[in-house]
């Protein structure tokens, strides 16, 4: 599973944590979030994520 950040606010969507309190279950790949998802944070669109490199 890999592991995104916000270029903004720096809060990480992991994907085998998903993003439950927006309706984003455990194991969803980011690149299978809904276009209109946002930071819960900042509220950023995905295009403001980047993959976080081991």
């Amino acid at each position: 599973m890999k592991k995104y950040v916000c270029l903004v606010c720096a809060w990480v969507y992991d994907e085998a944590i998903g993003d439950p309190d927006s309706g984003i279950a455990p194991g969803t790949k980011f690149e299978d979030i809904p276009d209109d998802w946002e930071c819960p944070l900042c509220k950023v669109k995905k295009d403001q994520f980047k993959l976080v490199e081991d």
